[in-house]
């Protein structure tokens, strides 16, 4: 009875083409006549494990499987070997239907297994070649706050953020004040195509505040919190009071002179008053001081002749030359 299926098993193997690109039907299976299979790639990290397809996280083992689809147990006295050519250099042998690995860089990669039948002591290639393109991605392992760490409040300040991964990255931020947020507050989405997201932010409040961050691509995502101080320029704040002391003492200023010119008026109006008195007094004693100046020539002319006189007799008086 094996001799028969042995018999048929080589025979269908005879009329397989040399060469087959592996492709997913869409129940997911490799259709080869009397042989069917999938590859399953699956990565562990840490206690997780994940079953991926064409695209793989670089740096991670993984592990490739061939899994046989033989419903009928038709061939399970049947041994197979396997080459694995991973794309990178390196090619694996053996009997196990599974291989590990990692990709130590992101690119593409061409996957390729050789499969073959050992039916007592014959080796017949079960097939040609499979080949599966593959795309190893770098996963996002770090999101990092470059430069300082506090900043100027009412100042338009800029942050740089480094987020390392395979292109393009979705990026979700917001700024949360002492690092409690809000249970409506959303995140800005932003798309980058490169690793370094720039943000302009202007804070307006001091204090502790926390950038929030999330991050993913095809392959990965990361969450993670920054925190940020933000001061006040005590400079700031001389020129905030400097204006407003020079505004009250301005106010004052004016106060005390609207108070006090009223009682300076009343202070001058006497002065004037005085003055003008004794301008008219000038003008009254004018003629005696020009007599006075007439007498003086005259008792001057007087002295010229060897005679004095008085310049002016009182009552009762008599001149005698």
């Amino acid at each position: 009875m094996f001799r028969n299926i042995f018999a048929v098993v080589v025979v269908s193997l005879s009329m397989v083409p040399r060469t087959l690109v592996l492709g997913y039907a869409t129940n997911g299976l490799i259709h080869l006549e009397n042989v069917a299979g999938k590859l399953v790639f699956i990565q562990r990290e840490g206690n997780a494990t994940y079953v991926r397809e064409r695209e793989l996280v670089s740096e991670v083992s993984t592990e490739t499987r061939f899994e046989l689809y033989d419903p009928g147990n038709t061939l399970r006295d049947v041994r197979f070997s396997y080459i694995w050519d991973i794309g990178n250099g390196e090619v694996f042998k053996g009997s196990e239907p599974s291989v590990h690995y990692n990709y130590s860089c992101s690119g593409s990669y061409t996957l390729q297994l050789k499969v073959g039948a050992h039916v007592n002591k014959t080796y017949t290639p079960l097939t040609g070649v499979y080949t599966m393109d593959l795309t190893v991605l770098d996963a996002i392992r770090t999101i990092e706050l470059k430069g300082p760490s506090s900043f100027q409040v009412f100042r338009n300040n800029s942050l740089d953020v480094r987020v390392d991964g395979s292109l393009p990255i979705t990026v979700c931020w917001r700024f949360v004040y002492n690092c409690i947020p809000a249970a409506l507050q959303s995140c800005h989405l932003t798309t980058l195509y490169d690793n370094t997201l720039r943000l302009n932010h202007t804070f307006l409040v001091p204090g502790l505040h926390c950038l929030d961050i999330s991050a993913y691509n095809n392959i990965s995502k990361m969450q993670t919190s920054c925190s940020i101080f933000v001061w006040r320029d005590p400079f700031n704040n001389l020129l905030f009071i400097l204006p407003c002391a020079g505004i009250m003492l301005s106010i004052l200023a004016f106060i005390t002179i609207v108070v006090c010119h009223p009682k300076k008026q009343q202070k001058n109006k006497p002065e004037i008053s005085t003055k003008a008195t004794y301008s008219s007094t000038d003008v009254e004693l004018q003629p005696k001081q020009d007599l006075h100046e007439f007498s003086s020539d005259l008792n001057v002319s007087s002295e010229d002749n060897g005679e004095v006189m008085p310049l002016l007799l009182l009552p009762g008086e008599r001149s005698y030359s």
